[in-house]
């Protein structure tokens, strides 16, 4: 998402039509992911960006960030292993808008988060608080569209697996392990493709998840020096 269609979301939200973007009342650690996400561009994220010609599946996720026991935490799920796509793949809750989310190039993604977030793990949308929005990426292998959405979690709810036919199950991760040079890695798909990886709550996030998560970690300045050399291969399925 450009920054302006950020800033016409933005307006749309205030204006009653989705629920609201604000950073007011932010913790100021969430200050740099929020100025981050008003300064990077597309290119700075991913090289997988939109098709030109409008092809690809409209969809969102939550990047949901918490408060717990060991500092700031991120809220994770586990796909669940007998799906056809990115099966047993840690991921954000998320999902494809659907029409009734409204204009995927607007509002959309802010309803479609905070609904794939309640029916996938349960949590209360009430408690969550949308700072921003990423700019859209592209997942070709599954030839979605994904709009990141920020969001505070101002007010925790109990959160689980609420269809183990879709996901196995959802944790938190504290940043703290996330930013742990120990923690990350450098994935390699069986096709030869590498990317960024973290291993965290006895998983192994990579793909799409990690990438964003990577990039975040980057632009808000929390990023510490690790060894890319340390490779994790994939197993074949992946």
């Amino acid at each position: 998402m450009t920054r302006g269609t950020q800033d016409e979301t933005t307006a749309a939200a205030r204006a009653g039509d989705a629920p609201a973007l604000t950073t007011d009342g932010l913790p100021d650690w969430l200050a740099p992911v929020a100025a981050a996400a008003r300064s990077v561009r597309p290119r700075q994220l991913s090289r997988f960006l939109p098709p030109e010609d409008g092809r690809g599946r409209q969809s969102a996720v939550l990047i949901l960030f918490g408060e717990g026991q060991r500092g700031p935490e991120l809220l994770l799920q586990e796909r669940a292993g007998s799906l056809r796509s990115h099966a047993g793949q840690p991921s954000f809750p998320g999902g494809a808008l659907d029409p009734e989310d409204g204009d995927p190039h607007t509002t959309g993604p802010l309803r479609a988060a905070l609904r794939e977030a309640e029916e996938e793990t349960g949590l209360d949308p009430a408690g969550v608080q949308l700072f921003g929005v990423l700019p859209r990426l592209y997942i070709p292998v599954s030839e979605f569209v994904v709009t990141p959405v920020l969001g505070w979690w101002r007010e925790p709810s109990p959160v689980g697996a609420v269809d183990p036919a879709e996901t196995a199950r959802v944790f938190t991760v504290p940043v703290a392990d996330l930013t742990d040079p120990a923690h990350r890695v450098t994935v390699v798909h069986p096709r030869g493709h590498e990317g960024p990886g973290f291993t965290v709550e006895s998983a192994l996030v990579w793909g799409f998840t990690a990438g964003v998560i990577d990039r975040i970690l980057h632009f808000s300045g929390w990023e510490r020096p690790w060894d890319r050399s340390r490779h994790v291969p994939l197993d074949w399925h992946a």
